[in-house]
C-alpha cells in the first residue's frame, strides 16, 4: 500500500473504498517504513500526535520493511530503471523484495509490474 491509499483510508475519503480490500482484506501488507515516516508526517498536522500515532499503529500490525543496505540498493536501481523519486523508489522496492502488489493513486506508478493504479477518475461501487 503506498502512503497515498493509507491516508485516504484514514481520512475516511470517498476514495477510501478503493483501497479498503486491500487494507481490511489482507492478512499481512507491506509497510516500508518511509510509508510510515509519510502518512505520519501528513496526519500530525492534520489531526494531532495521538490520533496520528494510533493510525501508525494500525499500519504497523503488518510487515514494516526498515529501509536497511538491501533495500537501499534495490530502490537505487529500481529509481534508475523506472524513473522514480526516493520514496517512491524505497516503496515499489519493498514491494517488489516481497512479491506484493503495490496499491497506489500516485502517477509515478502507473503502468509499472504488480501496481494497482487507481486514476484520478476512479470511482468505487457501492
Amino acid at each position: 500500500m503506498d502512503s497515498c491509499g493509507w491516508l485516504e483510508y484514514f481520512g475516511d475519503t470517498e476514495r477510501a473504498l478503493l483501497f479498503d480490500p486491500a487494507i481490511e482484506g489482507s492478512e499481512q501488507l507491506v509497510v516500508p517504513a518511509v510509508t510510515v515516516y509519510e502518512v505520519f508526517r501528513r496526519l500530525l498536522p492534520m489531526v494531532g500526535k495521538i490520533e496520528a500515532l494510533s493510525c501508525i499503529a494500525t499500519m504497523t500490525r503488518n510487515v514494516v520493511v526498515p529501509l536497511d543496505e538491501r533495500l537501499a540498493l534495490e530502490a537505487a536501481y529500481v529509481a534508475s530503471e523506472f524513473h522514480l523519486p526516493f520514496a517512491d523508489a524505497t516503496i515499489y522496492a519493498s514491494s517488489l523484495m516481497f512479491d506484493a502488489e503495490l496499491w497506489t493513486q500516485d502517477a509515478h506508478f502507473e503502468g509499472l509490474p504488480r501496481v494497482k493504479y487507481f486514476a484520478p477518475d476512479a470511482v468505487t461501487e457501492d
